[in-house]
């Protein structure tokens, strides 16, 4: 089954050319595309869409405040492809439950792969991009709560972008547990995702 994106870019020929390249690089299906957040928000409330490819900078609905809504109201997964690689852009987009954040200096190959992975559940970040986050998704400083050995089993998935079945068949334990313990890290941590918790275990605090 192909993986059902829609492209979202203010740049005609950007869109144009991705529609071309990405599917030659895996089994994806471009099943829509528009020029602006809003237009983003309302194909995937509107239609069944796995992956969000999201520019940042759009007309009328910014790129970080389609993630928001696309990632609140639907259950369409966001990667943000973008020039820009601000730290402010960076941390409220990923704040708001974007699973990646490429640059568009990247082959038609290597997005098509990130498109996979975060379809796959796996957080997908350039290495310099990586770099800049911090804030909310850093703070506080995970690495000083007193994780259980079984916790820590259980970040260290997440950041390898298994999901709970997944772990669940890993670790042996039921996704019902998973999920408590899932609870639990948020709340010792103050963070409000899953994402935010495979960042900063990415990102070396714990």
């Amino acid at each position: 089954m192909s993986i059902k994106v829609v492209i979202c870019d203010d740049d005609s020929l950007i869109r144009e050319s991705l529609k071309i390249l990405i599917p030659l690089k895996g089994d994806i299906e471009i099943v829509g595309e528009a020029s602006n957040g809003q237009e983003c928000i309302d194909i995937c409330k509107s239609k069944e869409v796995d992956v969000a490819l999201v520019d940042i900078r759009m007309p009328e609905v910014n790129g970080v405040e389609a993630v928001k809504e696309i990632t609140k109201r639907t259950n369409t997964k966001c990667l943000v492809l973008t020039t820009f690689d601000e730290e402010d852009y960076i941390n409220e987009a990923i704040s708001y439950g974007a699973k990646g954040y490429i640059l568009k200096n990247n082959s038609p190959e290597q997005i098509a792969n990130s498109i996979v992975s975060v379809y796959n559940n796996t957080i997908v970040m350039n290495e310099n991009i990586l770099g800049k986050i911090q804030g909310k998704t850093s703070e506080p400083k995970i690495s000083k709560y007193d994780f259980t050995d079984r916790e820590i089993d259980i970040i260290k998935a997440i950041s390898e972008g298994l999901s709970n079945k997944e772990i669940s068949k890993k670790l042996y334990i039921s996704e019902g547990t998973i999920r408590n313990y899932i609870t639990g890290i948020l709340d010792k941590t103050g963070l409000e995702h899953r994402t935010a918790i495979a960042v900063n275990y990415l990102k070396g605090n714990l």
